[in-house]
């Protein structure tokens, strides 16, 4: 984990950012008090406990950061809520992946879980404004993120293929050209499904290239768009 980011619970004060704050979220998502879900993966709930989320929301915002929901970031986008972000990534982890590719960058915030964790992490956005305030959250966090704005349905073939795959938008299948930079072996988290009705799902790429898919929970995220925007 990066040295930096170790420092951040002794240097953000008190209120509604403070790590009693924190811990008490940590605590809601191990025991999964809104939807029965915990989270069991210790090194997820260290991430979650240390990483500010509220630097990845507007100022406004920063007193509902640690509550365990979605929040706006303009543009028509959330950031996800804690319990999907820790389970997401939870899911993620059962590869052991080393190389990670995010469709949907948004805030930045799972990206920012990702690379806590040590991992080697890609990100796509189509939607530059937010790309550029993620990118200012990476560096002051001393992250070293890779990010590109571009249609996320696309991926990003050329540092392919990953071993782990997380779209953060819902689209009503998983998208082909995403499955196709899974390495053999390798899991892809997504939601899929429409308006009404999503549900995060799990695919790990076998060796003939075939795929097993498991629906793991009801989620809503906003949907996977394609093109950019500036």
């Amino acid at each position: 984990m990066n040295p930096r980011l170790r420092m951040q619970p002794q240097a953000i004060g008190q209120g509604m950012t403070s790590q009693r704050v924190r811990d008490r979220l940590v605590e809601r998502l191990r025991e999964g008090a809104s939807n029965g879900q915990g989270i069991a993966d210790e090194r997820v709930l260290n991430v979650i406990r240390t990483l500010p989320r509220h630097l990845f929301v507007d100022e406004a915002l920063a007193s509902r950061a640690y509550e365990d929901t979605a929040l706006p970031i303009g543009h028509g986008q959330t950031i996800s809520q804690p319990w999907v972000v820790a389970r997401m990534t939870e899911v993620l982890l059962e590869n052991a992946p080393a190389k990670v590719l995010e469709v949907g960058t948004g805030s930045g915030y799972q990206a920012a879980v990702l690379a806590a964790l040590g991992l080697e992490v890609h990100t796509v956005e189509r939607i530059g404004e937010l790309l550029r305030q993620a990118r200012k959250r990476f560096r002051t966090l001393g992250m070293n993120i890779r990010s590109k704005h571009d249609d996320g349905r696309i991926g990003w073939p050329e540092h392919g293929p990953y071993d782990a795959i997380i779209v953060t938008a819902a689209a009503p299948a998983l998208v082909p050209a995403l499955v196709d930079q899974l390495r053999t072996g390798g899991g892809l988290g997504a939601p899929v499904g429409g308006s009404r009705s999503q549900a995060l799902v799990r695919l790990v790429r076998r060796e003939d290239g075939s795929v097993e898919e498991t629906r793991l929970a009801a989620v809503t995220f906003v949907p996977l768009l394609s093109g950019m925007i500036d």
